[in-house]
C-alpha cells in the first residue's frame, strides 16, 4: 500500500510546501506530455506525405518498366528481323553460283560465300572476317594452285593484281590448276568498299577454243595475227551487228568480260559494256551511227572512267558490217596539254633569252676588245725576242772566239726560249678561253704531282741558291690533271723567278671536303695596289723584283682557276714574301707513290744503260730529237709511225727503256682523248715544244 503524500500530523506550512511541490511536478509532467504529442503528430503528417510520394514513384516506375518492356520487345523483334535478314543475305550470297566476297572501306574482309576462291582451296582456312586485302592477294599469289602465264613471276602477278584493285572497276581472267579459268570482277561500292565476283568461265574458254579451232584456217590465222600486231583495239561486227572478230589489244583497252568476247555477241551487249567503261554519250552516238542507212566514217574522242584517252573510229564494210577501232592516245593528249602549258610561258622565256643574248653580245664585244689588246701585246712581245735572235745570229757570224760564239749561242737559245714560252702561253690561254668543254676531271695524287714539279724546279732554284722545299702529301684531289699541273707549275715558276734569296715552299693542307695547295716565297712581295693587276695579260712586276717574264703566268693561272672553279687567294707582305693558296675538292686518299725524282744532273743520269724509241712523223723534229739524245749519249731508235716502230723492234729483237711518241701522227686522232688517256693510265704527258732541260730531268728520273 502506497503511503499518503500528505501527513495530517504535519504542520500546515509543511503540508503547503508539499502541495506546491506536487503541483509543480504535475505541471512539468503535463507540459512534457504536450510536447511529445506534437512531435508525434508532425511525424505522422510526414509519414502520410512520404507514402503519397512512394505511391507516385511506384506508378512512374511501373510506367517506365512498361515502356522498357515495350522497347525490349521491339528491339528483340528488330534483332530477330535483322538476324533473319542477315541469314537471308547469307543464304542469298551462298545461293549465288559465283564466288562472292565483300571488303570494307578499310580493305578488310566483311563476308564471303563458300564458292569464293574454291579454285584455290588452300586459302579457305584464311578467309575470315578482318582479313586484309593485301594479305589475301599475297596468299593467292603464293598458292600452288595458281597457274601463271609463261614469263610471269608471282611478285609480278601480285603487283598487277593490286594495280587492278586500285581501279574503280576491273575485269580480268585468272587461270588455276587443271586448266580451270576464273573471271574476276571487282566493283567499288558507294561506301568505299569492294565487291569481288569470281565466275567460273572454264566452259566458255573451252567453247571458245572449240569455236576457234573450227574457224582457224590459214586465212583466219593470218588475219588474227595481223590484228593482234596492230596497236589499236579492234572489234568486227557483221551486217546483223554480231561480233565476228577482235584482237588482244581490245581486251587491254576496254577490259571486257569474257562473256562479251565471243562470236555471235550482239552489239547491244557490247554497247552496254561501253557505257560502263566510257564517260559521256559516245556509246549512244555509236549506236545511232550503226542504225543509219548510210554510214560515213565516224571519229570520236573518248575518256574512260579510269582516266585514259581513246580515239574511236568506226567504218562500214561493203557487206554492211562494220569495224570499230580504239586507239590509246593518252600520251599524245598529255603531251599536247604539256605543250600548251609550255607555250603559255614562251613569250616570257623569249624575252629572257633576248635579254640574255644582249648580255652575251655585250660580253662578246668586251671579250673581242680584250683579245684585240691581247693579240697586239703578244705580237709586240713575240717580235722582240725574234729581233734579238736575228741580231745574235749576226753577232755569231762576226764572232771571232769560241767564248764569243758560246755567248751568242746562249743568247740565241734564250731568245727562242722566250718565243717558245710566249707561244705556249698563248696556246694555254686560247684553250682556257674555249670554255669548260676541254675539262677532264680525274683523281690526282698530289704526291706524284709535287715530286715531278720539285724535280723540274730544283735545278732552277739551285742556280739562284734558293732553298726549294716540297712537302709530300698523301692526299688526292678532283681536278683536270693538265690544268692543275699548269696552275701549280706557273705559281712555282713565279715564286722562283721573283725570289732573289731565301726559300720557296710547296705544300698542301687538308680542309673539310677540300685541299688547299699553297706556294710561298720570301720574295719582295706584291704591293696591295698591284695585286689585282698581276693577273692581267703581259702585266709584270718591276724588273728589280725578279728576272722578268712574259707576264702571262698569273693570267693563265687566273683563267684556269676560274674554269675549274678552284678558288685562288693571294696573300702578300711587302718585303717579306708572297703566298698563293689554291682550294681544290678532296677526292680521297692517294695511292702510294714511288720515290720522288731527284734533281737532274749528270751524276744522276746514266745514258749508257738507256735505249729510247722515238716515234715522230715530222722529219725535222725527229732529226732534232735524235741529235739531242745522241749528244747526251742516249741510244735512239727513230720511226715515223707505229707499224714502222714495231717492225724495227722485231728486226733488232730488243725492247726500249723509254718510248717518246708524238700523239699527232698520220692517224689523225684526237689530242684531248690522248691527254685523258695519259691521266688515267699514269703516263707522263709533255706538251710540245718540250724544253730540253725538262726532258733531261724526266729521263734522269726514269733512269733512276
Amino acid at each position: 500500500m502506497t503511503p499518503p503524500l500528505l501527513d495530517s500530523a504535519d504542520p500546515v506550512e509543511r503540508q503547503n510546501a508539499k502541495l506546491l511541490k506536487i503541483v509543480s511536478v504535475l505541471m512539468d509532467r503535463v507540459e512534457q506530455a504536450t510536447d511529445e504529442s506534437g512531435a508525434a503528430w508532425a511525424q505522422f503528417q510526414r509519414a502520410l506525405m512520404l507514402e503519397e510520394e512512394v505511391r507516385e514513384r511506384t506508378r512512374d516506375l511501373e510506367r517506365t518498366l512498361d515502356l522498357l518492356n515495350q522497347s525490349n520487345a521491339r528491339l528483340s523483334l528488330a534483332m530477330t528481323e535483322a538476324e533473319a535478314a542477315r541469314a537471308d543475305l547469307a543464304d542469298a550470297i551462298e545461293s549465288v553460283r559465283e564466288g562472292f566476297a565483300l571488303f570494307g572501306s578499310d580493305d578488310r574482309l566483311v563476308l564471303t560465300n563458300s564458292r569464293f576462291c574454291e579454285t584455290l582451296p588452300d586459302l579457305r582456312g584464311h578467309l575470315a572476317p578482318g582479313l586484309r586485302f593485301v594479305e589475301y592477294i599475297r596468299r593467292a599469289a603464293a598458292s600452288p594452285h595458281l597457274a601463271l602465264p609463261d614469263g610471269r613471276s608471282r611478285p609480278e602477278w601480285m603487283r598487277e593484281r593490286l594495280r587492278h584493285h586500285r581501279l574503280p572497276s576491273a575485269t580480268f581472267n585468272v587461270q588455276t590448276a587443271a586448266d580451270r579459268w576464273v573471271q574476276v570482277s571487282e566493283q567499288r561500292t558507294p561506301g568505299g568498299g569492294t565487291a569481288i565476283l569470281h565466275t567460273d568461265i572454264t566452259e566458255l574458254i573451252q567453247l571458245e577454243r572449240q569455236e576457234r579451232d573450227k574457224l582457224l584456217d590459214e586465212q583466219a590465222i593470218l588475219i588474227r595475227a595481223t590484228l593482234d600486231h596492230v596497236d589499236q583495239g579492234i572489234a568486227i561486227f557483221d551486217a546483223e551487228g554480231r561480233l565476228v572478230g577482235w584482237n588482244s589489244r581490245l581486251r587491254t583497252l576496254l577490259a571486257p568480260p569474257m562473256q562479251l568476247l565471243r562470236v555471235g555477241l550482239g552489239f547491244a551487249a557490247f554497247a552496254d559494256h561501253l557505257r560502263r567503261q566510257i564517260a559521256g554519250d559516245a556509246p549512244e552516238t555509236l549506236a545511232a551511227w550503226i542504225a543509219r542507212e548510210r554510214r560515213a566514217p565516224l571519229a570520236l574522242d573518248l575518256r574512260t572512267r579510269s582516266g585514259a584517252s581513246l580515239d574511236l573510229s568506226a567504218r562500214e564494210m561493203p557487206d554492211r558490217g562494220f569495224v570499230v577501232s580504239f586507239t590509246d592516245v593518252t600520251a599524245e593528249r598529255e603531251a599536247k596539254r604539256a605543250l600548251e602549258a609550255a607555250n603559255e610561258g614562251l613569250e616570257a622565256r623569249v624575252r629572257e633569252r633576248t635579254l640574255a643574248l644582249a648580255d652575251a653580245l655585250a660580253a662578246a664585244e668586251r671579250a673581242t676588245a680584250s683579245k684585240s689588246r691581247f693579240v697586239a701585246a703578244a705580237s709586240h712581245d713575240l717580235l722582240q725576242p725574234l729581233s734579238a735572235a736575228k741580231l745574235f745570229l749576226a753577232a755569231l757570224d762576226a764572232a771571232g772566239t769560241d767564248a764569243e760564239r758560246s755567248l751568242a749561242l746562249g743568247r740565241i737559245r734564250s731568245a727562242f726560249d722566250s718565243v717558245e714560252g710566249i707561244l705556249g702561253a698563248l696556246l694555254d690561254i686560247s684553250r682556257l678561253d674555249a670554255g669548260p668543254g676541254v675539262i677532264t676531271l680525274a683523281t690526282i695524287p698530289l704526291d706524284a704531282l709535287f715530286a715531278r714539279l720539285g724535280a723540274e724546279f730544283r735545278a732552277m732554284a739551285g742556280q739562284k741558291s734558293l732553298d726549294l722545299r716540297v712537302v709530300p702529301s698523301r692526299l688526292a684531289v678532283l681536278s683536270d690533271a693538265a690544268y692543275l699541273r699548269r696552275i701549280v707549275q706557273n705559281l712555282l715558276a713565279n715564286a722562283v723567278n721573283y725570289t732573289a734569296r731565301g726559300k720557296v715552299l710547296l705544300g698542301a693542307r687538308r680542309l673539310p671536303g677540300a685541299v688547299r695547295i699553297e706556294v710561298w716565297d720570301t720574295g719582295p712581295g706584291i704591293p696591295e695596289a698591284e695585286r689585282e693587276a698581276v693577273f692581267r695579260e703581259f702585266r709584270r712586276l718591276p724588273r728589280s723584283a725578279g728576272t722578268g717574264g712574259l707576264g702571262l703566268g698569273l693570267a693563265i693561272v687566273e683563267r684556269a682557276c676560274t674554269l675549274l672553279r678552284h678558288p685562288l687567294e693571294l696573300v702578300s707582305v711587302e718585303g717579306r714574301g708572297t703566298g698563293f693558296r689554291l682550294t681544290v675538292p678532296l677526292a680521297g686518299p692517294a695511292p702510294a707513290a714511288g720515290p720522288a725524282p731527284g734533281p737532274a744532273g749528270d751524276a744522276a743520269f746514266d745514258p749508257g744503260s738507256m735505249t729510247v724509241l722515238l716515234i715522230e712523223n715530222d722529219t725535222a723534229v725527229a732529226a732534232a730529237f735524235s741529235t739531242l739524245l745522241e749528244a747526251w749519249g742516249v741510244g735512239a731508235l727513230t720511226a715515223s709511225g707505229t707499224p714502222e716502230a714495231m717492225a724495227l723492234l722485231d728486226d733488232l729483237g730488243l725492247a726500249p727503256d723509254v718510248i717518246l711518241a708524238d700523239y699527232h701522227l698520220d692517224e689523225g686522232a684526237d689530242g684531248l682523248a690522248a691527254a685523258q688517256l695519259c691521266a688515267e693510265a699514269g703516263i707522263d704527258l709533255m706538251n710540245k715544244p718540250v724544253q730540253p732541260e725538262r726532258l733531261r730531268a724526266w729521263l734522269s728520273s726514269v733512269a733512276r
